[in-house]
């Protein structure tokens, strides 16, 4: 680039210098921004990089800066969309090797297949939706999807044959090795919860009003669909306890939704109380024939261990917290309805 021909002696001087730091500076840049990127990290061992699903490309830039394997999620992020391979991401978990650039990062993240896959199965959800959550899961091989539920559970185990699938999974994060059969997930899972139903029917609590551990797990599982709130899950153990000591009905929601199956569309009216159904504990005395869901480690054992209090009914506060407002007996409970839902 050369000055204008109007510049005098003495501008075109200071414009070939100012030219000179401008390059310089550019120059330096680059170098800097080919350093960060193109410039190996050591950290002196290996590193797993868990990809959840959906997760982007900021986030993951944020954790590798945050852990110490790039030196500027910016670097990446930009190089990432000048490259375009932002929106490339699979979910799973990838083993990286030490002393690797920013670029070579992008670059496996973008070419290679996880060496894991992580699936999550949340605590509370039913096993048909722990079926579409594996069945939507990437790079594995989906070889129980044709299945039925009773096919499934022979394939899992004969032990398992004979059994409802409802409630026999545990609700954990697994992980498989990419493109191998979802079948491992399963046999992890049920064999998990095969564990934890086990250590907390030998833990219980004497004197309960269950005969096996699968009425132990039926509790479990209303239990969690009751409350998310861990303060009051103890206590909630403790109104089914005494409910069922006294043959008084459970009478409870989740239950009824259950039964309503796909009837179901986000409110339960006077009349869906009053149909009977298997799962209706307005209607029938005892425990649901099946569990209603996954039920969680925190819900078994509140199941196993309810609290002394001899609550018998509960509602929502309604107040933002998820807690409820326990009552003795049904005056109680009534002016707790007043308060808490009717807001007089």
């Amino acid at each position: 680039m050369t000055a204008p021909d109007w510049l005098p002696e003495s501008g075109i001087t200071m414009f070939k210098r100012l030219f000179g730091l401008l390059l310089l500076s550019v120059t330096a840049a680059a170098a800097i921004y080919a350093a960060l990127l193109f410039a190996p990290k050591t950290n002196g061992t290996d590193y797993k990089l868990n990809i959840n699903k959906g997760q982007g490309m900021s986030a993951v830039a944020r954790k590798l800066e945050a852990d110490g394997r790039i030196y500027s999620r910016h670097i990446l992020l930009s190089a990432a969309y000048a490259a375009g391979m932002h929106e490339t991401l699979k979910s799973g978990s990838y083993k990286l090797p030490d002393n690797l650039s920013a670029w070579q990062i992008l670059t496996l993240l973008h070419e290679h297949t996880p060496d894991k896959i992580r699936i999550q199965i949340p605590e509370g959800v039913r096993f048909a939706q722990m079926r579409r959550i594996i069945n939507d899961t990437d790079n594995i091989s989906h070889d129980t999807a044709r299945l039925s539920d009773a096919e499934l559970m022979a394939k899992i185990s004969p032990d398992a044959a004979p059994l409802a699938a409802e409630g026999m999974f545990f609700p954990d994060t697994y992980e498989i090795d990419a493109e191998s059969s979802d079948i491992q997930i399963f046999q992890a899972a049920y064999r998990l919860m095969q564990r934890e139903l086990e250590q907390a029917w030998a833990t219980r609590q004497p004197g309960l009003p269950y005969q096996t551990p699968y009425e132990l797990l039926i509790m479990a599982s209303i239990i969690e669909k009751e409350t998310g709130h861990a303060a009051d899950r103890a206590d909630i153990s403790a109104v089914f306890r005494n409910r069922l000591a006294i043959n008084m009905r459970l009478q409870t929601d989740p239950t009824v939704i259950y039964g309503m199956g796909d009837a179901y569309q986000g409110n339960i009216r006077r009349s869906d109380l009053e149909r009977d159904t298997p799962y209706n504990t307005y209607t029938r005395h005892g425990l649901t024939p099946t569990p209603i869901a996954l039920p969680g480690r925190a819900a078994l054992q509140a199941a196993a261990h309810p609290s002394d209090a001899q609550y018998l009914y509960f509602v929502s506060r309604q107040d933002g917290t998820g807690k409820s407002q326990f009552s003795h007996n049904l005056q109680e409970h009534n002016a707790a309805v007043r308060r808490y839902i009717l807001k007089k």
